[in-house]
Parts: structure tokens; C-alpha cells; sequence
């Protein structure tokens, strides 16, 4: 046996005592002569002073030198922390496409959630009908479990006897004690893991592994839920119909209709006196506007007579002043500016088209649209006279921006409009609505792009109206006034001459060229050019819709304008974006330009001379305006002239008079200027009008100096 010193210092360990304290409460004996302290000592001896100084020591606090020195009030002091929920790894700067607002925009909502860990079980609840089922098909039955218990719980107890055999022997002071102790640990060890062992054999497992849940849930109970409301009233009325009963009513009815009447007759006495109040209004308004109608003729030229006073001098220089320096100047010419037209609510707005009118030499149409493809707005089309140059004599507005218009030359006032959403229309100047007389809408067959040029033509074999349109969708579309509806036929549709894409489930869909103008011939009428964006002009006709006469690779960007020479039957010319004119005959076999003049800039367009059939005029993108005259010289403009003021300001298109020596440029910034052509730029003699047969030999004699070298090598 040990000393009874090993057992004191047994009890007063420390770490005894704390093992002690972790697995149950303590059972304290007391010996005869020594007295034990339960206390914050671990059970130590009050004799026994010294050792409990010693392990008291270890527990002395040592201050770090580091450590700061707070006073109570800042020990006090709360700091407040705010635990979020948020993702500290969660971007914050994630940007979807707004398609209404058509930019991208920052998401304030972002997903915070974060799983860290995540296992589909296999388990299955007690009380469903799986596990019941399992159960079943085991077999285990109530009495087996309770024997595995028992036997379970004598193993235990036997296990209990041999460790308190053990303990007897080690403990001599505490004989009473320790056997209690040691007789009670079996009743307690013996009983406590006996539901563990059972519930180790009763564990249910899914023998399939299941992983739906949706076959593991319970449904949910159906309710039914109803509401009692109160029956509508009833109520029971039974009564004879007499004769005079009924006489009775049809009496009450009648006066009630009689004093209907009576007040019909008050409120429309009063409405009539209020309405031929306003009667009086209207007919004093209409008898002022019945007054200007009148006078509105006269108004009209007492105006242009105000405004031929104003501008004087340019009146005086258009109709007699011709430029005597110009004897001076060998093959060299000027140009005069005359009157600007502008209208302030269009000086934002890009001159798109301009045409003047066949048998009103003085009037001309000028439409008002937006190149800046971003930046659409509605468009103008105005109608302006030399006569009157302050103030427009017609005003139209567009829901659209106008693209290109052309006038009649038989009916003169209906003028046929292109717009940028696609649609064509057609205005009738003769009315006072400011609505077109025909429209074409999505339904009737409009463009899908914008319409690039509208050109009228004769009139079919049922006298009835008609005129051409191209746009960028790649058709060329015949327009037919009919009653009143506006009929359409797909002309030709600008195919590529590249292989077709492959689309869905193997089908082959051919590629459209963008169309940006074309021309009709002067004489054959069937025949016609057509500029694309791809740089190419292609010889159509009318009676072919599926293929072309004959293409042309006429320059490296987009062709802005295309126009037969008004003379010879066989020379066209054409520009473009890449700085070029260049001057064609569709007969010449190798398919090359006769002539090709660069203009140092993008050419916005190009219009040969109605008085001769060697001079054109082109207009650039640096506002400069160049007139060439051929049978002067092959090599160079002879007039080469800045119209606008600003350096940023484009030119965009340029028209001829067909009787006066003027000719009209439009600008992106809305102005049209007239100018007056120099005696060099013009035949010299106006009364002397040379024949046709004259202008084609002097064409002729041109295309001969090209086409010499080519005619003797194949000779």
C-alpha cells in the first residue's frame, strides 16, 4: 500500500482535480483527523500552506511592456461594431446592357449569399412510411432489442465488479466509500450507453439512396375554408290589374315625358343662345380671314416688290451683269454669289435635296434632313422663289427627316419625297393641308432604309402616275398613284455577286448592296444606272428584275451620284466618296473610265450643264465648288471656288437652272446659295443655241482622243 503522504498529494494535484471536475460531481469522504476544504483550492488540506503557494504562483499576471495604459474611462468606453451580411468578396461594379436607355448601367442588386458547405443526404425520417417499411423487412422485433439490452447491461455490470475489485485494493483510507462509489458507476455506466447500443442496431438506412426529395416529403393537407353570407332580402307583393289601374299609369307616364320635355326645351334654349354667340365669334373670325384671302394675292407681291428693293443690287446682277474680267482670263471663269435662302427653324437641319421646278423656272424645292445618323429629327420641305428670298412661299413638315424629293414635269406642282424612316410620299401643292396626298406605310410595302433618290416617270399604259425610289435595303421600287392608294413593285433587288450565305437548315440567302442613287435614261427609257455603297454601278432594266445589263467596279467607297449626260446617249458620269468623278461610256469595252478627275476631298455631288455636254460641276466636302468645261481643258477645273464662310461647313449638293446661268448649292447647316456663272463658265453667245448633233460631236471628239490608241491595236 502507498504511504498515506502520496495519497494528500494525489487529492491536492491540480490536474486531479480539474479531471475530476470535467466528468461528474465529486463524492467527498473525510477521514477522522483531517479536515478537507471543497473550495477554489481543488480540494487542498488547510495544513498544507506551502504547497498550495507554490502551484499559486504560476497564476501571478505579468504585464506586457508593450501594452497600453488606459485610464477607467477609456476602459469604460463602448465600441460599437455592425456585423453585416454582405459578401466581402462579391463584385461590386457589375454593369448590364439597358436596352430602353441604350447603354450600359451599374446593378445595384447583387447576390450575397455564400455557401460554404453543401451535402445531399440519403437519410430518411422515423415515422415515415419508407422507414416503417425497412423496419418491417428487417424483422426486428421488440423482444430481440429488449435481450441485446439486457446482455448489453450485464456486460456492463461485470466490467463494473472487476474495476471495483481494483479500486478496493488501491484505496485503504476510504474502504466505505470508494465501494459505494464503485457500485453505483455500474448502475450508472451500465444503464446510460444501453439506448446507444440499441440505437446503433435500430439504425435506419435508405437501402435505394434516393436523391430526389421530391418523394420524401410529405403532401400537404387540403383545407377547405368556407364563408355563410346573408341571403338577399325578399319580398313577397301580389296584386290585381285592373283596367283603370293600368290607365293610371300610362297617365303618370305620360306627364313625366311632358316634363321631361319641358326642361329639354330650358337647356336648349340656353345652348342656342350660347351658340350663336359663338357663331357670331366664328363669322367675325372667318370674315377677317375671307378679308386677308382676299388681299392675300396682293400681299404676296407687294412683298416680293418690298424684297426686290431690298436686294437691288443682286436682282440688277443676275439679270444684267456679266464679269468683263473674264476676257482677261484665258479658259478660266467665276462665280457670282447671289441671293442665300435660309429658314430658321431648318438651320440645323443638312440640305439633302434640291430641284427646281420644269415650268417655274424661278421656283425651286430644297428638303431638309439629317446626315448625322445619330441625331434624327423631323425634316422640312420648303419651296423657295428668286423673287422672294427672305421667306419660304411653302412649308411642309415632316415626322421624318427628307432625304431626296423631285418635281413633276408635266404636273408641276406634286412633288414625290423620300424619307429616312423608309416611306415615300407624294405633296400636292395646289392644297392648303400640309398632310401628303399619298403615303406609304409598312403595310403598303415601304423601305426598311433610308431613301436615297425618287425620280418620277412617264406614265404607265393606264395613265396613271408613277415614280421610282432606292434605298440602302437593296430595292429598287416602282411607286404607282392608283385611285387614291399608292401601289408598289419591287423593280430589281441588288444582289451581290458573292456567293450566298449558308442560313438555317441549309438554305442559301442572298446578300443585298446597299443602293445610294440612279438615273434613268434620257431616251430609253427602260434603262437605268444605279450607284451602290460598295462602289459599283450596275446597268439595269425595267424587264429584267433578277439580274444586271452590266456592272461596273467604278470606285472604293460609296457612290453618291450617278446622271446620264443630258446629250450624248452613251456618257454618264459619276463621284463618290473616295475624291473622285469620273466620266463613263457604258459602251467602251474594257469598262473603264474615259476621264477621272480628284477633287482633293469626298465629293458630295456632281451635275452635268443642260447647255452643254462637255461642262460639269461638282461640290466637296471642303466647301469648295469645281466646274470643268472639257473642250477647254481635259486636266483641271476652270473654276474653283470657296462659297462658305466656315471651314467646317460641307457642301452636299449642287443643281443647274435649266435657263438662267445660276446654279444652287446646299450645305449641311441648312443655307442654299444661289450663284451666277461667268461668261467663261457658260456659251458665250445666248442667242445662238447650238443643235444636239453639235454637243454629241464635241462629246465624240473627246472620247475619240481616248479611245484612238485602243481602236489602232486592234486594228
Amino acid at each position: 500500500m502507498p504511504p498515506k503522504g502520496a495519497t494528500k498529494k494525489q487529492v491536492g494535484q491540480p490536474g486531479a482535480s480539474k479531471a475530476k471536475q470535467v466528468g461528474r460531481p465529486q463524492r467527498v469522504s473525510i477521514a477522522p483527523g483531517k479536515i478537507l476544504m471543497k473550495d477554489d483550492d481543488d480540494m487542498t488540506e488547510a495544513g498544507d500552506q506551502g504547497h498550495g503557494e507554490e502551484w499559486m504562483q504560476g497564476k501571478t499576471l505579468i504585464k506586457p511592456d508593450d501594452q497600453l495604459e488606459l485610464t477607467e474611462t477609456e476602459l469604460k468606453e463602448e465600441f460599437t461594431r455592425i456585423l453585416t451580411a454582405n459578401n466581402p468578396h462579391a463584385p461590386k461594379n457589375i454593369v448590364r446592357y439597358s436596352f430602353k436607355e441604350k447603354c450600359f448601367k451599374q446593378t445595384s442588386h447583387v447576390d450575397q449569399l455564400a455557401i460554404h458547405f453543401s451535402l445531399d443526404g440519403n437519410m430518411i425520417h422515423k415515422d415515415s412510411d419508407e422507414a416503417r417499411r425497412q423496419q418491417s423487412k428487417q424483422g426486428a422485433s421488440e423482444a430481440i432489442s429488449e435481450q441485446a439490452i439486457s446482455e448489453a447491461g450485464e456486460e456492463k455490470k461485470e466490467e463494473g465488479e472487476e474495476t471495483e475489485g481494483e479500486k478496493t485494493e488501491g484505496e485503504t483510507e476510504q474502504p466505505v466509500e470508494k465501494a459505494e462509489e464503485g457500485g453505483e458507476k455500474p448502475e450508472e455506466d451500465g444503464t446510460t450507453p444501453a439506448p446507444a447500443a440499441a440505437g446503433e442496431q435500430s439504425k435506419l438506412t435508405n437501402q435505394f439512396n434516393f436523391s430526389e426529395r421530391a418523394s420524401q416529403t410529405y403532401n400537404n393537407p387540403y383545407r377547405e375554408r368556407g364563408t355563410a353570407t346573408e341571403p338577399p332580402p325578399r319580398a313577397n307583393f301580389s296584386a290585381t290589374a285592373n283596367q283603370w289601374e293600368i290607365y293610371d299609369a300610362y297617365m303618370e307616364d305620360l306627364e313625366r315625358q311632358a316634363e321631361e320635355k319641358a326642361k329639354e326645351k330650358k337647356q336648349s334654349s340656353l345652348t342656342k343662345k350660347d351658340d350663336d354667340k359663338n357663331k357670331k365669334k366664328v363669322t367675325a373670325l372667318e370674315t377677317q380671314s375671307d378679308d386677308i384671302s382676299r388681299i392675300a394675292k396682293a400681299a404676296q407681291i407687294v412683298e416680293r416688290m418690298v424684297n426686290q428693293n431690298t436686294y437691288d443690287d443682286i436682282a440688277q446682277d443676275f439679270k444684267y451683269w456679266e464679269d468683263v474680267s473674264d476676257e482677261y482670263r484665258d479658259q478660266e471663269g467665276t462665280l457670282l454669289p447671289l441671293w442665300k435662302f435660309s429658314y430658321d427653324k431648318a438651320k440645323r437641319l443638312a440640305v439633302t435635296s434640291l430641284c427646281w421646278n420644269p415650268r417655274y423656272k424661278d421656283l425651286f424645292a430644297v428638303g431638309h434632313g439629317s446626315y448625322d445618323f445619330m441625331k434624327q429629327s423631323a425634316g422640312k420641305l420648303l419651296l423657295y422663289t428668286l423673287k422672294n428670298p427672305s421667306y419660304p412661299d411653302c412649308i411642309y413638315d415632316t415626322e421624318s427627316g427628307v432625304m431626296c424629293l423631285d418635281i413633276h414635269p408635266e404636273h408641276p406642282y406634286l412633288v414625290a419625297v423620300g424619307f429616312y424612316d423608309g416611306s415615300v410620299a407624294v405633296f400636292n401643292l395646289t392644297t392648303t393641308s400640309s398632310k401628303p396626298m399619298f403615303q406609304s406605310t409598312a403595310k403598303s410595302g415601304k423601305h426598311t432604309d433610308p431613301v436615297w433618290q425618287i425620280c418620277w416617270q412617264k406614265d404607265d399604259l393606264d395613265n396613271n402616275l408613277n415614280f421610282f425610289s432606292i434605298s440602302s435595303d437593296g430595292r429598287v421600287v416602282q411607286w404607282t398613284l392608283v385611285k387614291n392608294e399608292l401601289t408598289f413593285t419591287d423593280v430589281i433587288e441588288l444582289k451581290m455577286e458573292d456567293a450566298p450565305q449558308e442560313g438555317p437548315e441549309g438554305t442559301q440567302i442572298a446578300t443585298l448592296s446597299c443602293g445610294t442613287c440612279f438615273d434613268f435614261h434620257k431616251k430609253t427609257d427602260y434603262q437605268f444606272l444605279v450607284g451602290t455603297e460598295e462602289g459599283k454601278i450596275h446597268k439595269c432594266s425595267k424587264a429584267y428584275s433578277s439580274q444586271f445589263l452590266d456592272s461596273f467596279d467604278a470606285h472604293h467607297m460609296a457612290v453618291y451620284r450617278v446622271q446620264w449626260n443630258y446629250f450624248h446617249p452613251n456618257v454618264f458620269i459619276s463621284c463618290s466618296a473616295d475624291w473622285s468623278v469620273k466620266i463613263w461610256d457604258h459602251t467602251y469595252p474594257k469598262k473603264e473610265p474615259m476621264f477621272t478627275f480628284d477633287l482633293g476631298n469626298s465629293v458630295g455631288d456632281v451635275a452635268w450643264a443642260p447647255y452643254s455636254s462637255t461642262t460639269f460641276a461638282a461640290v466637296t466636302a471642303d466647301g469648295k465648288v469645281h466646274v470643268f468645261d472639257l473642250s477647254l481643258n481635259k486636266y483641271e477645273p476652270i473654276c474653283e471656288q470657296a462659297v462658305v464662310q466656315k471651314k467646317k461647313t460641307k457642301l452636299t449638293h449642287i443643281v443647274f437652272n435649266p435657263d438662267h446661268p445660276i446654279i444652287l448649292v446646299g450645305d449641311d447647316r441648312g443655307y442654299v446659295t444661289s450663284m451666277k456663272l461667268s461668261p467663261n463658265l457658260r456659251k458665250k453667245n445666248p442667242k445662238k443655241k447650238e443643235g444636239i448633233e453639235e454637243q454629241i460631236a464635241k462629246m465624240n471628239k473627246l472620247l475619240d482622243l481616248v479611245r484612238e490608241p485602243i481602236d489602232n491595236n486592234k486594228k
